[in-house]
């Protein structure tokens, strides 16, 4: 049975009571599976929301002339918050080595970047490496944490997921053409063409409570870039870094950064698919069917235990 929080626990828990007397398919069902949905995705994204609404508030309220430069406090802010989630037992220590690992990628491509001009952050503070506070690479650790997070709490299951050799060897690609497209010839067209193909037949299920929902992934791995281009405004608009085209006022990122969100989002789930290995959707028994025909017979235990090996 896969691990969750007392919030989560309690959440499933209230949920299932709900559902006990709601008709399967029924607005109200609906209603309920539409509610834990939104709750779940807010909670997986607890970590960047804490970080985005420290980095807003630094903007808003935060003194120019403080002694503490606003860029340290977003590091220590950024460290306190991981620290927490630990302390609370809001990640585990297995998903915060994936984490960790996006933090190192993030920040090593931020040194880079940087230095090609591609992005630049306020000259202060001490807590940083060159040009990047590094509280930058806890950006990147945000996106990891959502994605470990919202494995586990849909209990996600995939179908026709290409062979884990093939993704890894295309998210190295990806990984290094952000770097290598600033001296030679940019191949982001054809990791995307790759990536399509790798992908194209891929169908996620996710579990809210008695309802699965499938998706398929490319769209999925659209819908997030698309939300982390969103939080990416947010972000500079407070000042945490900006865009040459922002130097002189702040504007909208370029929509062209989603393609290069869709592609970090490869990356990633390469990266989670090291602690959450992809596995195929369980198959269905005479058992699980006339659970479905039953709804109340069907909440009555966790989805993990409905198949319990006898």
């Amino acid at each position: 049975m896969r691990w969750s929080t007392p919030l989560e626990q309690r959440i499933d828990a209230a949920a299932d009571r709900m559902l006990r007397d709601a008709a399967a398919g029924g607005v109200r069902a609906g209603i309920i599976e539409f509610v834990v949905f939104v709750l779940k995705q807010a909670w997986a994204c607890a970590f960047g929301a804490a970080l985005l609404l420290v980095i807003v508030a630094a903007r808003l309220f935060y003194p120019d002339d403080a002694a503490l430069a606003r860029n340290d406090l977003l590091t220590l802010a950024a460290v306190l918050i991981q620290a927490l989630m630990l302390v609370l037992r809001l990640e585990t220590l297995r998903e915060l080595r994936v984490i960790l690992l996006f933090h190192v990628t993030g920040t090593i491509m931020e040194l880079f970047k940087t230095d090609a001009g591609s992005w630049a952050y306020a000259a202060e503070g001490m807590l940083r490496i060159g040009g990047v506070p590094l509280f930058s690479g806890f950006m990147y650790a945000a996106v990891g944490s959502y994605m470990v997070r919202v494995h586990r709490l849909f209990d996600l299951r995939f179908e026709r997921y290409p062979h884990r050799w093939m993704t890894a060897i295309v998210a190295v690609g990806i990984y290094a053409n952000f770097f290598t497209h600033h001296f030679w010839w940019d191949a982001r067209w054809v990791l995307l063409a790759l990536v399509a193909l790798l992908w194209a037949r891929t169908v996620m299920h996710a579990r809210i409570r008695r309802l699965v929902i499938r998706l398929p992934l490319l769209a999925v791995f659209a819908g997030v870039a698309f939300f982390i281009w969103l939080a990416e405004n947010i972000g500079t608009w407070a000042g945490a870094w900006a865009y040459p085209s922002q130097v002189d006022g702040w504007e909208l990122v370029s929509i062209s950064k989603l393609g290069s969100w869709f592609l970090l989002m490869i990356i990633s789930v390469v990266l989670v698919t090291w602690v959450y290995p992809p596995q195929a959707p369980e198959r269905r028994s005479s058992r699980a069917s006339r659970a479905e025909a039953s709804p109340r017979d069907a909440i009555e235990a966790p989805p993990a235990e409905q198949e319990r090996p006898r």
